[in-house]
């Protein structure tokens, strides 16, 4: 039985909508000019502090637009996505073939653990990891650690599934598989080059390369 970690946005769900409008909501309430639709998509992966830093250029600041970004994730954000084709039929079939399945998410824990409960096939997840809201954890090498450990699980025995370089680089990091996902918002280019042992253009495709 192997155990496999699924990222979240890009992977299980497409957030694009609730992350973008989270993160104008921000710069709006600081007063900042919202970076265009394709800066913004780009967060989509990373965690909110890398993003925000760069353009704000001041720590109290950062941390204060991470607030107003969850202030509006927290009423909103969090239902605005929509799961992809065929990951519901995916998950079922992984989870009858009798793989462990868990997340590791960037997104802060409470909301990932919130938008979980409300999918249909949330409960074949047997842990979430996420964020801490201190930043403490955040990165993806980090939130592998803490799914290992929480888990009681070898690297040796996961593979980590995601749309993002971040998640190629974090199993990587820890010596595990990357299978990355081309349906959320990475290409093969980026991730075959942070280190992905496969990719598969489709949730039936994902569920034989894992078979």
């Amino acid at each position: 039985m192997a155990t496999l970690l699924f990222d979240l946005d890009g992977t299980l769900i497409d957030s694009a909508v609730g992350i973008t409008r989270c993160a104008a909501y921000a710069f709006e309430a600081l007063g900042e000019p919202v970076p265009d639709a394709k800066v913004l998509r780009s967060w989509i992966g990373p965690p909110l502090r890398v993003s925000f830093a760069p353009l704000l250029r001041d720590d109290a600041r950062v941390e204060r637009a991470v607030e107003l970004y969850r202030e509006r994730y927290e009423t909103h954000g969090w239902s605005e996505h929509a799961v992809y084709d065929g990951i519901p039929e995916a998950v079922e079939s992984l989870h009858a073939a009798g793989h462990r399945l868990a997340v590791v998410t960037a997104k802060n824990e409470p909301h990932a653990r919130k938008i979980l409960a409300s999918l249909p096939f949330g409960h074949r997840f047997v842990e979430i990891v996420g964020a801490t809201l201190d930043g403490r954890l955040s990165h993806k090498p980090e939130l592998i650690a803490e799914a290992l450990q929480r888990l009681d699980a070898g690297a040796g025995d996961c593979t980590m599934i995601g749309d993002r370089r971040m998640d190629m680089e974090g199993a990587v990091h820890h010596g595990m598989r990357g299978v990355g996902v081309l349906w959320g918002f990475g290409d093969e280019a980026e991730l075959r080059g942070a280190g992905a042992a496969a990719v598969a253009d489709a949730p039936d495709a994902l569920v034989r390369l894992l078979a």
